[in-house]
């Protein structure tokens, strides 16, 4: 026998009982007309047939699925053999709902769908539709295979109990009624698909646009007002594969930008790249967001997304889980928006829904403040990776912001000390700062945020820890976004800073950015500069009180035994 496949010129994909996305544009551009006759579809495989496939010799548009008497005993007048298929099913660390094997209709679709038997194979021989052995294959988009574990899980009993554990899915007796439950309350393939009609695309019996299925079932937690439901960000200039062909926009292709509903790259939570951080790069490259996300993560200092694949987690533990970092440890997707930041320290809306770890280490699902969401790395873990070899060692950051310390940048709380001099006018010693505020991109163009730096460790500007350092507002040009550079050079907080630094030492040989226990002023001394003076006592700093103290140490080979400043 012979099967002839009839084209377009510009066949773009090709699916035979069309569950997943195909599209075929005929030469002059124009798509392919929907029908609701099932004869009209590409489910009629007949020779007569409209779509890519047609079977020469076949004849009638039913019997490929259908037979009216001695049908297997499977409603509806099913014709079509179950080859007792054993199938990987869909998992997750955040599936709730209990996943068997395929059952109902689901097992009816996947008896062409999988590939296991020809679609011209039917449970009466008598009403065949002829056209000899034809098998669905891997080269065409309807092809799943046994291997379910890339599709949206299927045959599982969708209730209340289910609705609730999850969280995020609408109660069953509030779905559409276009999406029907079988009458088991189970969801299967014909939930979102009806066979026979394809008036919407890809058979399925709710338009999706602006994910009006997708949303059916799901209520992501403040999903309505997110940058990816809202966005009217032009597709026009991605190169990527769109499953909604349809759409033009972020906001019209909504769910369906990062995830795959069938043969997703990243099978838990169905997103469309194994590589989490390719899910946000198809828009975040310059191609549809504003900025350059890409680039960003090529700088020389950066959050290295790319080190690791398929160990974030939602549920992980700060506490235990492996060392990593994933866009979505930082960002949840559903939530994230746009706008400016808030008032320091609470969370920023670019960062709204992402979780993150309390200054009492407690875990939370939801981060109120921007310092818990780096807590999550570096507070309980410890990851960071010291840029100075302090005399006082502490790496966990949380410790380092803690407000019951003598000193701390006011990252959680408001300062210690009352009397800042060198602060620029936009500051005060009530004012409150982010992480960010110091951690982020080097350039006003990039994208905001720690993605990456020329300056390491992911400074927005220079801020040399170098000895021998010439003092100048470009080595020290973080310090100076905040501190006034002619209070400091005219020893208005310290009676010797321009002394100090004058003579090439560091801002960095004294002072710890992020805050100190034991010393007052952020005073934590390098010990490759600082050494205990010769009669064996110090390194060590004592507060005399307002802009005064003392030193015990040896620095550039020079004594300091109780010296007043």
């Amino acid at each position: 026998m012979e099967m002839r496949i009839m084209k377009t010129a510009q066949t773009l994909t090709i699916s035979v009982l069309g569950l997943s996305v195909w599209l075929a544009v005929s030469v002059d551009g124009v798509a392919q007309d929907r029908a609701t006759d099932v004869a009209s579809t590409r489910h009629n495989l007949s020779a007569t047939g409209p779509g890519p496939v047609r079977v020469e010799g076949s004849t009638g548009v039913c019997r490929f699925c259908h037979t009216p008497h001695s049908a297997n005993p499977i409603a509806p007048l099913w014709n079509r053999d179950d080859p007792g298929t054993y199938y990987k099913t869909y998992e997750s660390s955040t599936l709730v709902a209990s996943v068997g094997q395929p059952t109902g209709s689901s097992r009816l679709c996947l008896s062409c769908h999988d590939g296991t038997i020809a679609l011209t194979q039917t449970f009466n021989p008598r009403n065949a539709p002829g056209g000899g052995t034809i098998y669905i294959t891997p080269t065409d988009r309807g092809y799943l295979g046994t291997d379910l574990g890339d599709d949206h899980p299927i045959s599982f009993v969708y209730d209340t109990g289910v609705a609730m554990t999850k969280g995020d899915l609408r109660d069953p007796s509030t779905l559409p009624s276009q999406l029907p439950l079988d009458h088991q309350g189970r969801v299967q393939c014909t939930t979102c698909h009806e066979p026979h009609d394809d008036s919407l695309g890809q058979f399925l019996r709710l338009d999706n646009n602006e994910s009006q299925l997708c949303l059916g079932c799901h209520d992501p937690e403040g999903w309505s007002i997110s940058a990816h439901a809202t966005s009217p960000a032009s597709l026009a200039g991605s190169t990527d594969i769109w499953d909604n062909l349809s759409a033009a926009s972020v906001r019209q292709a909504g769910c369906e930008s990062c995830h795959r509903p069938h043969t997703a790259g990243g099978r838990q939570r169905l997103l469309k790249r194994e590589a989490e951080e390719e899910n946000c790069m198809n828009c975040h490259d310059g191609s549809v967001a504003r900025t350059d996300l890409r680039a960003a993560l090529n700088a020389f200092s950066t959050h290295p997304v790319r080190l690791t694949t398929g160990v974030h987690d939602p549920t992980e533990n700060p506490a235990i889980m492996s060392e990593h970092v994933e866009c979505a440890d930082c960002h949840n997707p559903h939530q994230a928006r746009a706008g400016g930041p808030k008032q320091a320290p609470l969370i920023k809306p670019s960062m709204a829904g992402a979780s993150g770890v309390t200054n009492s280490t407690l875990s939370t699902s939801e981060a109120t403040y921007e310092y818990e969401v780096c807590y999550k790395c570096h507070g309980v873990r410890n990851v960071s990776r010291p840029t100075v070899d302090r005399l006082l060692d502490n790496s966990n950051i949380a410790d380092a912001f803690d407000p019951a310390n003598a000193s701390y940048h006011p990252v959680e709380a408001q300062g210690r000390n009352p009397s800042v001099p060198s602060l620029l006018q936009n500051y005060n010693t009530s004012s409150m700062i982010y992480c960010t505020d110091c951690h982020g991109s080097d350039s006003p163009g990039n994208a905001a945020g720690p993605h990456g730096s020329r300056y390491a460790p992911l400074l927005r500007q220079n801020y040399s820890t170098r000895n021998n350092t010439t003092e100048s507002p470009q080595a020290y040009a973080l310090c100076y976004r905040c501190h006034n550079r002619a209070s400091i050079l005219d020893d208005e907080s310290f009676k010797e800073h321009d002394e100090h630094i004058g003579e090439d030492i560091s801002c960095a040989a004294c002072h710890d950015p992020h805050g100190v226990r034991e010393n007052t002023h952020l005073i934590n001394f390098d010990r490759t500069l600082v050494e205990a003076a010769s009669n064996g006592e110090g390194p060590s700093f004592t507060d005399l009180g307002d802009r005064s103290g003392s030193c015990t140490l040896s620095c550039h080979g020079e004594d300091h035994i109780d010296e007043d400043y």
